[in-house]
């Protein structure tokens, strides 16, 4: 773990945990929504690349969990899609990169701790929820589209946020805090959960949902889409 971290971590379940990939998939086959066409959700435009990125890709019944969830919010505020689906290709590609910057920060590192270390902030590829079009990245706007203070910026990394990017982190300001309250609160009562060492990654129906909400499969596996 970074040592800048000022928090426990020793509880946290990370991505490259045995039980994670151990985790059953009964893949339904469910289709992949844009959400920029077939949703009701407010979408940012930091990931569009042209009309068929398949950041906006996400699994229909995850959609409308979200949207769920948006009615939940107080008035005024918003839920602000930033990124779905990732092509397991892209993916195999964020965590070998951030594997190569944990290795020359720690080069006396074992390879099994530089994979665990590389887990809090990518997922491995082969379980990654965003591949399985299960996972979204998001946070909370206000009624204009204005992107709420939540600690740090979105995808800040341990090392770079000194562990603010935890969920749970104490090294937030009371308001960030209270808007990340806010957000689990809606998110958690339709049936997502965190990546606790993200604030902002939520997911649903993916292997890590499965064994933090204790159902006995997985309903989505890592898939390619047509459109990506």
């Amino acid at each position: 773990m970074s040592t800048h971290t000022n928090m426990n971590t020793s509880d946290i379940v990370l991505m490259a945990d045995p039980r994670v990939a151990a985790v059953p998939v009964r893949e339904g086959g469910e289709r992949l929504l844009d959400v920029r066409e077939d949703s009701s959700l407010l979408v940012d435009a930091r990931e569009q690349a042209g009309p068929e990125a398949a950041f906006a890709l996400l699994r229909e019944g995850v959609v409308r969990r979200l949207e769920r969830a948006d009615t939940l919010l107080p008035d005024g505020l918003r839920l602000l899609f930033v990124e779905g689906y990732r092509p397991p290709s892209l993916q195999r590609a964020y965590f070998e990169e951030y594997v190569e910057q944990l290795r020359a920060l720690h080069p006396h590192w074992p390879a099994e701790e530089i994979h665990a270390a590389a887990s809090r902030y990518v997922s491995p590829p082969d379980i990654a929820p965003h591949s399985a079009g299960a996972a979204v990245d998001l946070t909370l706007a206000d009624a204009e589209g204005r992107e709420l203070d939540l600690g740090t910026r979105m995808n800040a990394d341990p090392e770079e946020s000194e562990g603010a990017c935890y969920t749970a982190a104490g090294n937030i300001s009371p308001e960030a805090r209270a808007h990340r309250e806010v957000l689990g609160a809606a998110l958690t009562e339709v049936g997502l959960v965190n990546y606790p060492t993200e604030w902002w990654h939520w997911s649903y129906g993916d292997r890590y949902w499965a064994l933090l909400s204790g159902a006995e499969c997985a309903l989505y596996g890592p898939r390619e889409a047509d459109r990506a």
